[in-house]
C-alpha cells in the first residue's frame, strides 16, 4: 500500500497551532510563560546541570528571556543557537547577557559567532527544545526546517520540551529517527515521557 504523505497534515497542524498561539491574550500568555519558567527552575535536571541550552523565543513561542535571565543569575553557563548560513544546521554559543543578541536568520535573535564561545561538547547539559506542539510521548511538531532535529541527533544531555498545555496532543506523526524529549513542561503540569535520558543511555554504553 502507498505510504500516506504526512507533509500536508503537518502543514495544517502548524497553521492551527500558530493561530492558536497568536490568539492568546497577552496577559494570559504572560501568566502561562511565568508558570513554565517556574517549573523549569524547579527541575532537578535544571539544578544539577552546569549548562543550559535554550532557544531565544519569538512572540508566539513560550518566552525564554526570563528563563535565560534566571539561569545567568543562578551562575549557569547559557548557550543559545545560531543558524549556520546556507545550511540547515545550527551551532550553540555561550552568552552572558541578552544584550549580546542581534536579529539573524528568520529575524530570530542570535549570538555573535565567536569561535571562543562556541559550544563544542554536546554530550551534557539541559536543552530546552521548542515546538509548536508535543504529544504525550515527547515527540514534537516543529517549524519544518529540521534545525533542531539535526542538532538533537547528536546531543547527549537532558532534553526537555516546554510548551503550552493547549498545544499538547495524544499523538503526533513522526519518523523513526525523530528523538522525543524526556519531559514536558507546560503551564499546568509536568509530564514524564517514556524516553530514557540520553545521558543515562550514554552511561550504559
Amino acid at each position: 500500500m502507498p505510504v500516506e504523505d504526512i507533509r500536508p497534515i503537518k502543514a495544517g497542524m502548524r497553521d492551527h497551532y500558530k493561530a492558536l498561539r497568536r490568539a492568546l491574550p497577552p496577559r494570559q500568555k504572560a501568566r502561562m510563560d511565568a508558570a513554565i519558567a517556574r517549573r523549569v527552575a524547579s527541575l532537578w535536571q535544571y539544578r544539577q546541570q552546569e549548562w543550559l541550552l535554550t532557544y531565544v523565543s519569538t512572540p508566539i513561542e513560550v518566552d525564554t528571556t526570563a528563563i535565560i535571565r534566571r539561569a545567568l543569575a543562578d551562575g549557569k553557563k547559557v548557550a543559545v543557537p545560531r543558524c549556520v548560513p546556507n545550511t540547515r544546521l545550527m551551532e550553540f554559543y555561550r552568552i552572558e547577557s541578552l544584550d549580546e543578541l542581534a536579529p539573524g536568520t528568520f529575524g530570530v535573535l542570535e549570538p555573535y559567532p565567536d569561535p571562543a564561545r562556541r559550544l563544542t561538547d554536546t554530550g551534557k547539559g539541559l536543552c530546552l527544545v521548542p515546538a509548536l506542539c508535543y504529544d504525550w510521548k515527547g515527540f514534537r511538531l516543529g517549524y519544518g526546517k529540521g534545525y533542531y532535529d539535526r542538532f538533537l541527533a547528536g546531543f547527549g544531555g537532558h532534553m526537555v520540551g516546554i510548551c503550552y498545555s493547549n498545544c499538547i496532543r495524544r499523538s503526533l506523526p513522526h519518523g523513526r529517527f525523530d528523538r522525543p524529549v524526556e519531559l514536558l513542561v507546560t503551564d499546568r503540569y509536568l509530564r514524564r515521557t517514556n524516553r530514557e535520558p540520553a545521558c543515562s543511555q550514554n552511561k550504559q554504553r
